[in-house]
């Protein structure tokens, strides 16, 4: 979820701190039907479900536009990225499941993250596979599982985490795969074309009262990690009294 630092444009890192907003307003929301201070249908309702699928989307989509935005960044950099989001993964793997016992987040976004965030790289690296087309049309077979039937044979924990399994998991967060994987890849594809095009507009400065947005945008791993936390700790303290 964290952009790189060598190359931004500080318009994405806005259109981040949005998404970061939205994200805490969810959980926010989450957090009160947790604490049965609201009852709000998060995992029935269409809508709170479709709220949910936008934010996701949008934090992949963005992530994809990085991955290319950062592809100068050295080997090491990169490592060191991706271990530190797998570490927070797994500590919410960890904190998750004693919580909330078989429903334990065992591949949810940040987890995601960090097979993309290979995936990608490999797409990146690999010169006959950076087209930008090429993506595109991975992209549009990705998302185009969304349509196919699930196989039962997918169900499993082992296995789920591809996508296309006929049930969907009991678990507070899941991310497959597939079809996520080809929000990802329309973000690269447009990074890419942006790049190719130069589009002046790339690197314009946001306005002075986005900047808040910006700075969130370059902080969305440790503000992923702390808020919910924080908001559970205040709902508590809320509710005992």
């Amino acid at each position: 979820m964290e952009s790189q630092t060598f190359h931004r444009w500080p318009w994405l890192d806005m259109v981040r701190g949005l998404a970061i907003l939205m994200m805490i307003a969810f959980h926010f929301c989450f957090d009160l039907t947790y604490w049965h201070l609201a009852d709000f249908q998060l995992l029935s309702d269409w809508r709170w479900m479709a709220w949910r699928s936008c934010i996701v989307g949008l934090f992949l989509f963005i992530m994809g536009m990085s991955l290319v935005l950062a592809a100068e960044h050295t080997a090491a950099h990169f490592w060191q990225r991706l271990i530190r989001v797998a570490c927070c993964a797994g500590l919410i793997s960890v904190v998750s499941w004693v919580m909330f016992a078989d429903r334990f987040i065992y591949f949810g976004i940040l987890h995601f993250v960090v097979l993309a965030s290979l995936l990608g790289q490999v797409l990146l690296r690999l010169n006959f596979l950076r087209s930008r087309y090429f993506w595109l049309l991975l992209a549009l077979i990705c998302l185009g599982t969304v349509w196919l039937p699930g196989a039962e044979a997918l169900d499993p924990r082992t296995l789920n985490w591809l996508g296309m399994a006929a049930h969907k998991p009991q678990t507070e967060d899941y991310v497959p795969l597939l079809p996520w994987f080809g929000i990802v890849l329309l973000g690269m594809a447009l990074a890419r074309s942006l790049q190719h095009s130069s589009y002046p507009q790339c690197n314009a400065d946001v306005p002075t009262i986005c900047q808040p947005a910006v700075v969130l945008g370059r902080h969305s791993l440790l503000i992923y990690m702390l808020h919910q936390p924080l908001l559970m700790v205040l709902l508590w303290c809320y509710s005992s009294l």
